[in-house]
């Protein structure tokens, strides 16, 4: 597609690493959509994987996205909007880094930034610079991940923040920082919500709710679960991805879902033996 910098972009790929991202499921989620639908909804947007993918494919989708972490909800905004702004101070964090990378880390780390380019460029540059590119903060909302081992990581990926920044701008996409019940008000018959919270843990260690700093509980996982009997019942197509766990298939045990196990790679986990060979579940009422 040709765009306003008069050259042809790559499509528009996630802008941060997020624990559970679906860029490697998106031929399976693809396959799973339903053939026609009104609105695209995605109340868990994270990195966008399959948001970024229906923009590319269906021109003039009409995408309402949100998340509860406002920082992440900011850099859609920036990117969208201060695009050019973003990538100078994305420069200046490379250069910094490039001359001691391990004092400048732990000072960004620490540094609480009030401006809206540098709150987003500190998010994606600790995005690409921490260990395993995984975002969490601990319980008073500071983020706490250690210095990533890079020898050259991609701070400044220009081609796809352009990219990203003007699919937002030229498609009818909505941005709001909201809990993702608030999608019942919005979704209408015909709609299609897609939820991938964060995942019920499976074991002890596999634990990735600290996305924000108010954890995904089984208290949300049932809200979620009567939310999606909610909006099947106003005739939305509801897919949920979520772990392989008995809490979860149990919730979804009766008519109207049909439970699909797929197979997945878990990127994160510091562990590489162990990012292979697990199942997720695809939750479907249509």
């Amino acid at each position: 597609m040709k765009q306003q910098y008069g050259q042809i972009l790559t499509s528009p790929k996630p802008f941060v690493k997020w624990a559970g991202g679906k860029r490697q499921l998106i031929p399976i989620l693809n396959e799973n959509l339903p053939e026609t639908f009104g609105t695209y909804f995605e109340p868990f947007l994270g990195g966008g994987a399959l948001l970024f993918h229906m923009l590319t494919e269906r021109n003039g989708q009409k995408c309402s996205i949100s998340d509860l972490n406002s920082d992440l909800v900011l850099s859609y905004t920036t990117i969208r909007d201060r695009v050019e702004s973003l990538i100078s101070s994305l420069k200046n964090h490379e250069k910094n880094y490039q001359k001691d990378s391990k004092f400048y880390y732990y000072s960004i780390r620490e540094s609480n930034p009030r401006s809206q380019i540098e709150k987003t460029s500190r998010l994606i540059f600790l995005n690409r610079t921490c260990f395993n590119g995984l975002y969490r903060v601990n319980s008073k909302g500071k983020f706490n991940v250690p210095l990533g081992k890079y020898s050259n990581p991609n701070i400044v990926n220009e081609d796809n923040l352009r990219s990203v920044s003007n699919v937002l701008q030229s498609s009818k996409t909505s941005i709001k920082c909201r809990d993702f019940e608030a999608v019942l008000r919005d979704a209408k018959q015909g709609d299609l919500v897609y939820f991938d919270p964060p995942y019920q843990p499976v074991s002890n260690t596999a634990n990735f709710t600290g996305y924000t700093n108010k954890s995904f509980t089984c208290d949300d996982l049932s809200r979620l679960a009567d939310l999606c009997t909610d909006l099947d019942s106003k005739g939305c197509n509801v897919l949920l991805s979520n772990s392989n766990s008995k809490e979860v298939t149990d919730m979804f045990s009766s008519k109207p879902w049909k439970v699909n196990k797929i197979k997945a790679n878990r990127s994160i986990n510091s562990n590489s033996k162990k990012r292979t060979g697990h199942f997720e579940l695809l939750i479907k009422n249509y």
